[in-house]
């Protein structure tokens, strides 16, 4: 099936979906995750070809390790959508409004965007995460995943799909682009027509190709150079731990640290140890002058290094003078994703969470929590680093619209 015989496909059976009730679309879950289980041995046999060519092919072992299932990861997947099964179901809550001088009542009702594409790479979770968000909120979903992980989505899919026919729903709700290709790729992006929106999920390379090419509304998500502002009111146990949390608990996602800012005041005293436990953990440092003069194996940082998501055990850090050349510096710098400031100072807590402009601005506490997950929403679609019309970790809410129902007893427009 080409690609445009697949849109017209998933378009005309997405209203089964938009229309289903809520307990329906929970069957549906239960019925992936049912499959899911079933068939966990073929998964992970497809995602181990999978994974032996990314290594014949000399990938890097972040990229293997978000190729990567296993057991756990897969339990993981069903304990997402056992929580997305729990969650409360948006579509069809109403919004009151207003009632006109007139008599007419005006409400906003919560509807499905429709057909959400979904254009990603390397973590098959996105495959299963991706399409349960969707189906939830009434949408249908066409996913494009990489060509690294071909084998686990065939199989991912097609547990999708025997849950759709046991449910009563037609497979087409769910489509999977077959063609690997860029130009399938660029074609997929411009489904207009055909897609209401489109969610990239993978680097910086990706999202840019999509700004660049897509013809159909977009919500930029994924690229994370996150900073860690150590203020001087800092409590320096509780820094040390955040910072190697945020920077080594898993390097390879877009909500670990890449950049440390530390308070002028405070360098002498915290950054040695910092610089210690950094190398402890294998991570490569780039400092600024003052920093790289207090160990030899600290490499020089520029420009590159302070905008640069590493996605590795590596991390560049800065001197700054105060919190406001911190703030201006994570401002020109960060892709406004996730970042935070270490302070007992309220004061300066108050004046970081309000002056950040990211997505999600923490005090005393690890970027890694930026998740779907973590936040109590299940699964996400993705991180929204945009501010139209979701900021931040998408939930099922993000994955609605609304519409204006206007209800009247006669009245017309004099």
């Amino acid at each position: 099936m080409n690609l445009l015989t697949q849109a017209q496909a998933i378009k005309a059976a997405a209203p089964q979906i938009a229309h289903a009730d809520s307990e329906q679309k929970n069957q549906l879950l239960e019925a992936i995750a049912d499959e899911l289980i079933a068939h966990t041995d073929k998964i992970l046999n497809a995602n181990e070809a999978d994974i032996l060519a990314a290594k014949a092919a000399h990938k890097n072992e972040n990229r293997i390790d978000r190729m990567l299932l296993d057991a756990k990861r897969i339990q993981d997947m069903i304990i997402g959508i056992r929580q997305v099964i729990a969650l409360p179901d948006p579509i069809g809550d109403f919004i009151p409004f207003n009632t006109l001088d007139n008599g007419l009542k005006i409400a906003q009702m919560r509807v499905p965007l429709g057909v959400v594409g979904m254009i990603y790479e390397a973590r098959p979770n996105v495959t299963i995460d991706a399409a349960v968000l969707c189906l939830k909120a009434g949408n249908a979903v066409f996913l494009r995943g990489s060509k690294d992980i071909m084998q686990t989505n065939h199989e991912l899919i097609a547990c999708m799909k025997r849950a759709c026919k046991r449910c009563g729903f037609p497979c087409e709700i769910i489509q999977f682009v077959e063609d690997p290709s860029h130009k399938s790729a660029e074609c997929f992006m411009r489904l207009h027509g055909y897609l209401d929106v489109l969610i990239p999920r993978g680097g910086a390379e990706l999202i840019a190709q999509c700004v660049e090419k897509a013809s159909v509304p977009l919500i930029e998500t994924g690229t994370g150079n996150c900073h860690i502002y150590v203020d001087s009111s800092a409590d320096f146990d509780k820094a040390a731990a955040i910072i190697i949390n945020a920077k080594t608990q898993r390097t390879s996602v877009c909500n670990a640290c890449e950049s440390v800012l530390i308070h002028q005041d405070c360098v002498d005293q915290f950054a040695p140890r910092l610089i210690q436990l950094l190398k402890e953990h294998n991570v490569t440092i780039h400092g600024d002058e003052r920093i790289a003069a207090l160990d030899c194996d600290i490499l020089p940082a520029d420009e590159n290094d302070y905008a640069k998501e590493y996605l590795d055990l590596e991390i560049s850090i800065k001197t700054v003078t105060n919190i406001n050349e911190a703030i201006i510096h994570i401002n020109q710098y960060s892709t406004h994703h996730s970042d935070a400031i270490i302070a007992e100072n309220t004061d300066a807590i108050l004046q970081f969470l309000a002056e950040i402009d990211s997505a999600c601005v923490y005090a005393n506490a690890s970027t890694r929590f930026s998740d779907g997950f973590e936040f109590g929403l299940g699964a996400e679609i993705g991180i929204s680093t945009q501010k139209l019309h979701a900021r931040g970790p998408m939930g099922l809410g993000a994955l609605t619209t609304t519409k204006y129902i206007i209800q009247g007893n006669g009245q017309i427009r004099k």
